[in-house]
């Protein structure tokens, strides 16, 4: 195996049980019990207004970090409400600190840059911090098949089906985490305004709450989708259950190294399933491949942009 590929390996093994350099907080808090942070000075390498919730307690799954990105000027028009894109993995999104492999998205920057040009709707980013559960939680419940889940990675054996939490994460993030977002910061909750988004297994569970929820979400993101988890399964799955295209949007993505090297066929049966379902693309779905991208969070801060534009542009309502 190439030093490329072992990395890439290691980093998505990493992943299935939590990519957090930063323990999950020991002590949940009620959402209810204190308001939210007030504006701090940023930390080092982040850019803008970041903030950090108390652990939100939960029914579902186990309480964890959830950092909120407020745009600039979110303090001097109270009257004015933000459209909201939920991100997984929110460890790996502003500060790289805090990240598995030292580089993250990027997503700080790039929104400031892309609302000052004009690209994208001001928006508040919610970013979702994994759990040491993250394959069970991030893996579509309803597309399982069988007693086990296929990791997709050679090393790392299957995981019981028995195990798997993707339909209590979805309940987490649609009946606790949303309604506590839209509560506590000037949100339009609206399904036209709320999107999803993430990579690897984070766009795998993008997909599967478009699909189960798409009075919900508007548009969903799915940057370098792990396609292989489950044996491919969730490509028949989802392409039974497309979100209405007049209403939703879709952006998919991967490369064409390491990990991502696996993913063109999956994602090809992908895309004939969206055409067949009623997807225009560069419309209703976007479908890019990058030549020499590698699976890892350095080629998804090159590219995050796209996904972006597409999902908060100016015409994307």
């Amino acid at each position: 195996m190439k030093p490329s590929h072992r990395f890439a390996c290691a980093l998505l093994l990493a992943c299935l049980g939590g990519c957090q350099s930063t323990p999950a907080p020991s002590g949940p808090t009620p959402a209810a019990a204190t308001p939210p942070p007030s504006p701090q000075p940023p930390p080092a390498g982040v850019t803008g207004d970041l903030r950090t919730l108390p652990a939100l307690a939960s029914r579902h799954v186990a309480a964890r970090q959830v950092d909120v990105w407020l745009p600039p000027g979110y303090d001097s028009d109270a009257r004015r409400r933000y459209p909201v894109l939920y991100v997984h993995d929110g460890q790996n999104l502003f500060d790289p600190k805090h990240t598995y492999a030292g580089v993250d998205w990027g997503v700080d920057e790039a929104m400031t840059r892309l609302i000052a040009a004009g690209k994208v709707r001001p928006a508040i980013v919610v970013g979702i911090w994994n759990s040491p559960k993250r394959f069970a939680e991030y893996m579509p419940q309803k597309a399982v098949n069988g007693e086990s889940v296929a990791t997709g990675v050679d090393a790392y054996p299957p995981v019981p089906a028995r195990d798997m939490l993707g339909d209590a994460y979805l309940r987490y993030l649609v009946e606790e985490l949303k309604p506590a977002i839209d509560r506590d910061f000037r949100t339009l909750p609206g399904r036209d305004d709320t999107f999803v988004m993430g990579s690897s297994m984070g766009g795998m569970i993008s997909l599967y709450a478009i699909a189960e929820h798409p009075q919900v979400f508007g548009g969903a993101g799915a940057l370098s989708t792990h396609w292989l988890a489950g044996d491919g399964a969730m490509v028949d799955w989802f392409g039974a259950h497309l979100p209405n295209p007049r209403t939703h949007r879709l952006y998919f993505d991967h490369g064409t190294v390491t990990l991502d090297a696996n993913y063109a066929p999956y994602q090809q049966r992908m895309d004939a399933a969206l055409r067949q379902g009623g997807y225009r693309e560069g419309s209703h779905w976007i479908s890019r491949v990058y030549p020499g991208a590698e699976h890892h969070e350095r080629a998804w801060r090159a590219r995050v942009d796209i996904p972006l534009i597409f999902l908060l542009g100016v015409r994307a309502r």
